[in-house]
């Protein structure tokens, strides 16, 4: 086992994701974890993550140092190397140069993280400080242009230090660097894989919840219906489902879940109309997480009413997945960025009293799709792209009507038509359409129009914590506008969204 200390950054999930994708299993806990806690653990080995804070800084995240102590290999990145160094006698220093995005690391010393590389590539890096001086039998493994001090290594306690992300994409090397401290450093085995999750994730549910009652929120999207798959494993009909139809789902989507979740899935399954309520509450409102708030509060309460009905249920399940603890709060209790509020987490009321089971909440998407297969689901479920809580209202750009609803439904439709025809609804993470709060003129039929326009949105991304705008064919993008300039109502201009995540996200709102 790793463990990784979370000292705030946002790619700290990177972290643990590099490891696990070398069947090593990894944990992530928060900087303030006591050390007795970690020795009991027993980890291989302890990654000290990155983080948005400078040493020197009042309330700068910091570990008791006694787990230096431990006698267990240490690797610390980026600020995880500052604390690193500072914490045992180093000095860190504001640089004279910043230095954001691509640097060449040169290697200057031995070091098994470099093992059978070459002498200089490209790496990623992202810091402000450098380290200045180094504590005792520390030495210098690699520098870069502007830093210095770009790598350490005290061979004798097995600690390690950085600068660099090797966990990001863009650093050359970088998952080499970590297959070599699992395997070369921490003498990791490869033990751990998405069966191995599964049995486990199922012998935990069953001993958590025994003979006792689990009510869960259905979606029908691949998070939550893996989720209640496992947790239907693990307690049969014990797991009673709630599916709330808001309103805000896609053309026929209800038709197609509930033969899909309950006729494929065998669970137990209940189905709620709630369209007039939500729409209801969302007159006249614009404002992205006024709509957000508006509909976690609702189905929480439509949730709630549905659930009293089911006596004496004790737990509820939920989908939630790391990406979304990730941006909707400091994820264990660490100090990153809120980057915006997702309506599965968080928000459960005090007086339902109910406790939590998140069976998904270590993973990402691809490998909650991994786990899906494993647990025999169709490929119909499995691969069906990420579509949002708040469902359709975060892709209408403005006040949300039945009749902009439909112009949504029928726009979105006819995108995903063509992208399964082209064959890439699978290689794209998420693709659909969304009603901007404008129109513009047009002429169709030798009339003058004045109408909606809709954008197109299409990315490819691993784990949805960044993505890339994908390359579709023109051809493909001129068949697409053309159909639903033709085919749906009171539309007359389509426009391709080409901005990455960051600095934009994946959906509008």
């Amino acid at each position: 086992m790793i463990i990784v200390i979370d000292f705030g950054s946002q790619f700290n999930q990177l972290i643990a994701r590099r490891v696990r994708e070398n069947n090593v299993y990894c944990q992530i806990e928060p900087s303030d974890i006591p050390v007795n806690k970690i020795k009991d653990l027993n980890p291989d080995g302890i990654i000290l993550s990155g983080g948005p804070s400078s040493i020197y800084e009042k309330n700068s995240p910091s570990i008791d140092s006694t787990l230096f102590d431990l006698g267990v290999p240490i690797l610390g990145i980026c600020y995880g190397m500052h604390y690193m160094v500072h914490t045992l006698g180093g000095k860190i220093k504001k640089a004279a140069k910043r230095e954001y995005g691509f640097a060449h690391l040169n290697i200057i010393e031995s070091n098994p993280l470099f093992k059978d590389m070459e002498t200089g590539f490209q790496s990623w890096m992202s810091h402000g400080d450098s380290a200045i001086e180094l504590p005792d039998d520390f030495v210098i493994t690699a520098s870069t242009e502007n830093t210095a001090i770009a790598a350490i290594a005290n061979h004798e306690k097995k600690f390690y230090g950085l600068q660099l992300h090797p966990e990001v994409e863009h650093s050359v090397n970088g998952t080499k660097m970590i297959r070599h401290f699992l395997f070369d450093v921490c003498d990791c085995e490869q033990s751990w894989s998405m069966k191995s999750f599964c049995d486990g994730a199922i012998s935990q549910i069953k001993t958590a919840v025994g003979d006792k009652k689990v009510i869960m929120g259905l979606s029908g999207g691949v998070d939550s219906s893996v989720a209640a798959t496992l947790i239907h494993e693990a307690i049969g009909k014990n797991l009673f489902c709630i599916f709330v139809d808001n309103g805000l789902l896609r053309k026929n989507e209800k038709k197609d879940l509930e033969k899909n979740l309950t006729t494929n899935l065998d669970l137990n399954i209940r189905f709620v109309d709630a369209k007039e309520k939500f729409l209801s509450k969302l007159e006249g409102v614009t404002d992205p997480e006024k709509k957000r708030k508006i509909i976690g509060k609702l189905f929480i309460e439509v949730f709630e009413s549905e659930s009293n009905k089911i006596e004496g249920a004790q737990f509820l399940g939920q989908g939630t997945l790391y990406p979304d603890i990730i941006e909707s709060k400091s994820a264990f209790g660490g100090p990153t960025s809120i980057i915006k509020s997702h309506h599965n987490v968080g928000g459960l009321p005090e007086k339902m009293k109910l406790k939590l089971i998140e069976p998904l909440q270590l993973l990402f998407k691809d490998e909650v799709r991994k786990l899906g297969t494993e647990l025999g689901i169709k490929d119909e479920l499995v691969w069906r792209q990420p579509f949002p809580g708040p469902g359709l209202a975060i892709r209408i750009m403005g006040e949300i009507t039945p009749s902009r609803l439909n112009i949504l439904r029928e726009a979105d439709a006819v995108l995903l038509e063509e992208i399964k025809q082209a064959g890439l609804y699978r290689k794209l993470w998420q693709s659909f359409a969304v009603l901007l709060p404008i129109k513009s003129v047009g002429v169709m039929g030798d009339k003058r129009t004045f109408e909606n326009c809709i954008a197109i949105r299409a990315v490819t991304s691993n784990d949805a914590m960044t993505a890339d705008w994908a390359k579709l064919p023109h051809d493909l993008l001129g068949q697409i506008s053309n159909r639903i300039i033709n085919e749906v109502e009171n539309i007359n201009r389509v426009v391709f969204d080409i901005t990455s995540k960051p600095p934009g996200t994946i959906e509008w709102e």
